[in-house]
């Protein structure tokens, strides 16, 4: 099921690329219209809803990373970009992707996430993004939290300590069930004194990311640009490619800050 033997040979070297469209929401969605078909500038505005002043300021920057060209008025993707783009990230589904939760990932630390997991992102094709509202503030804690006591087993990434987390998380670990918990490093003196948890795996990264997997939902939450949790959003799924992708993540991630 899985590429990444296949797609990593060449991810490295384009990663910077991919990195930053994907830290435009203007970018993808130009590269996406262009994905489809060549357009001038008046077709593109109309196909991504966008201003004209925002899509021509990011043309500007398309054009100097040469990942695409002006032919008559009309705007075409390079061919070294198309290929990229098809071999190693199946862009036309990482777009409907990153499309669907744009809220999630615009404006949000997300280049912590390991290569190995970038390159397969279209396989949480199928989660949803949850939100928390007026009405219900605590929507998203309120869903973990139901997933944790609900969970046999456990695997997460918890860059924040936050009580009731870590009071059902105990509670798992005192019945015996399988608990694995990463947590910053810098933070793990703080983790061990606040929980009746005593064993951690640390990790050295600073504001990485939140992912809960149990054997039902994975959960994913990010950090804001400005360092600060983003407790209002969640990538919540039960697909089984989106558990695997999960579980992938949660390896990928503790190999490589051993």
């Amino acid at each position: 099921m899985y590429k990444n033997e296949e797609y990593l040979e060449n991810f490295d070297a384009i990663f910077e690329d991919v990195k930053f469209t994907a830290n435009s929401f203007v970018r993808l969605k130009i590269l996406a219209s262009l994905y489809e078909s060549p357009q001038n500038m008046r077709e593109i505005t109309k196909t991504t809803g966008l201003s004209y002043s925002s899509i021509s300021s990011n043309m500007h920057d398309l054009e100097l990373k040469d990942m695409l060209y002006r032919e008559q008025n009309r705007y075409f993707l390079t061919n070294s970009t198309r290929v990229r783009i098809e071999n190693v990230l199946e862009f036309k589904r990482v777009i409907m992707l990153l499309n669907e939760f744009f809220n999630i990932l615009d404006g949000h630390i997300v280049d912590m996430i390991p290569n190995e997991s970038a390159a397969e992102l279209y396989l949480l094709g199928k989660a949803r993004l949850m939100e928390s509202s007026g009405v219900d503030a605590y929507r998203t804690y309120n869903f973990i939290e139901n997933s944790l006591s609900e969970a046999e087993s456990v695997k997460c990434i918890m860059p924040f300590f936050y009580e009731p987390f870590f009071d059902i998380l105990g509670e798992l670990v005192s019945k015996n069930k399988d608990v694995e918990i990463l947590v910053p490093e810098n933070h793990l003196d703080s983790f061990l004194e606040k929980s009746d948890i005593e064993t951690f795996i640390p990790f050295e990264e600073y504001n990485s990311f939140l992912l809960i997997i149990t054997e039902n939902v994975m959960i994913l939450g990010f950090f804001l640009e400005n360092g600060n949790y983003d407790q209002n959003r969640l990538l919540i799924s039960k697909n089984e490619e989106s558990l695997a992708w999960a579980n992938d993540l949660f390896k990928n991630f503790k190999k490589r800050n051993k």
